[in-house]
């Protein structure tokens, strides 16, 4: 325990060195008055993931700051990993009493604090063969927590494949958080987090805050939170402009034996990255449903009406960007559930990206493959290999059909839908694991 409260303030002085030196880690201001508002029925204003190895206290984290366990799938329960991405909401309080901020799972006092915002956190699995669906998850998000383990040697392969995933995604607001320091004796301790600043000194994110803790005891959660709201300020956002969301879960709510009168439709749950939607909207979902005919693949955008919004467990009656969302629609729930609408983007009618079966994009590679344990060259691209793509929440398979000086064409196995000058990323399949190898640029 005295280990703790020395590294806390170790951590403490850091953070406010950085904070006095860096014009661009200032605290959220707000207009609020002094006396506690209530957060109900408030949307999150920020998405922010929980990344890195597997095994090293994603979960158990989001449990110690929402209350809240997301591993909800009876496999995730067997195994006892994330294998879908897992969303829970956060109120932020300052307690002017006991100095220190927190939320209602980490006040212990009881003392009624200032509301200062509300939070997503998105759990994203850490086993190497779940990196689609973590870079999925990176496309809903603002920030990121970069869970390090203080129990094993930095970086592990996910650790360096993640912060990758980040940069390539273009995450700038990144906190490391080494983690189990309550499972460490002291000299392990500063060990590991030295081997973190050096892991950290050869990327973007040399200068990112690193937070020791412990989530399973709840050991500077408040240091976190204080650190979260200095360095992550609310995005500006466009709420002007068309409403434009990714997909990252959709799924069926009704139970078994549902009386067919009281069938709720499917739900889409995500993050609007632009623009306001209101229940009762007119929506257009791209690429909608997949399906075969005459031998080939093809896609219908899906059209609905909002029938409710959620955020957490509030209603909402309009949304903006901000936090994850999910969106009560009037469609068959058969054709949503168990994810399969997961990728697909929604927006107003005739106002969203156009579908692509084929994609042409500028190719930027990496020096080394990320996320394996040798240091294994990227070599140049192939014309007919296969590479799995992430663009936005999707993910589909692409065949490279034609190279030109840097240009690669790929006929996609799925469709997707997406803007042109956006961000997509390539893995290559290397020893049966998909790797992270560089990423394009839609032409």
């Amino acid at each position: 325990m005295a280990f703790w409260i020395s590294y806390y303030i170790m951590a403490k002085n850091e953070t406010s060195e950085k904070k006095l030196t860096k014009k661009s880690a200032k605290p959220v201001k707000k207009s609020i008055s002094e006396e506690t508002i209530s957060e109900k029925n408030v949307q999150p204003e920020i998405s922010i993931g929980l990344v890195g190895h597997v095994d090293h206290g994603k979960t158990t984290l989001t449990k110690a700051l929402t209350g809240i366990w997301t591993d909800y799938h009876s496999e995730e329960l067997k195994r006892g990993i994330t294998i879908r991405l897992g969303y829970a909401d956060a109120s932020f309080y300052e307690y002017k009493k006991e100095k220190s901020f927190g939320t209602k799972e980490t006040s212990q006092k009881g003392e009624k604090g200032k509301f200062l915002r509300k939070v997503s956190f998105v759990d994203a699995p850490g086993h190497e063969t779940l990196m689609a669906t973590m870079l999925c998850g990176a496309s809903i998000m603002d920030g990121a927590l970069l869970l390090i383990s203080a129990t094993e040697k930095c970086p592990q392969p996910q650790t360096r494949e993640h912060l990758m995933a980040l940069e390539m995604s273009g995450l700038d607001k990144v906190i490391v958080v080494q983690n189990k320091i309550d499972a460490v004796e002291d000299d392990e301790a500063k060990k590991n987090y030295e081997e973190i600043k050096a892991f950290l000194s050869d990327t973007k994110f040399r200068d990112a805050p690193v937070i020791p803790i412990s989530a399973l005891y709840g050991a500077n959660i408040d240091l976190l939170i204080k650190t979260i709201e200095e360095v992550m300020p609310t995005p500006k956002r466009d709420e002007k402009k068309d409403p434009l969301m990714f997909v990252a879960r959709s799924f069926d709510v009704n139970k078994p034996g549902t009386d067919p009168l009281n069938i709720k439709g499917g739900v889409l749950g995500g993050a609007l990255k632009e623009g306001i939607l209101s229940v009762g909207d007119e929506i257009e979902i791209r690429p909608g449903r997949i399906y075969q005919k005459s031998n080939k693949l093809v896609s219908e955008p899906l059209f609905t009406k909002i029938k409710g919004l959620m955020s957490g467990q509030s209603q909402l009656e309009k949304v903006g960007p901000g936090g994850t969302i999910s969106i009560l629609t009037c469609l068959d729930p058969s054709i949503v559930g168990a994810d399969q609408i997961v990728g697909a983007v929604v927006g107003k009618k005739e106002k969203l990206p156009p579908v692509w079966n084929t994609l042409k994009i500028k190719v930027n590679l990496l020096k080394r493959v990320v996320g394996t344990k040798e240091e294994l060259v990227v070599k140049p691209l192939a014309e007919r290999e296969s590479l799995m793509i992430n663009v936005n929440s999707a993910t589909t398979l692409g065949i490279v059909t034609k190279l030109s000086k840097g240009i690669a064409e790929l006929s996609l196995k799925l469709p997707v839908c997406v803007s042109t000058q956006s961000k997509v990323t390539l893995s290559r399949r290397l020893d049966n694991r998909w790797r992270l190898i560089g990423f394009g640029i839609v032409q």
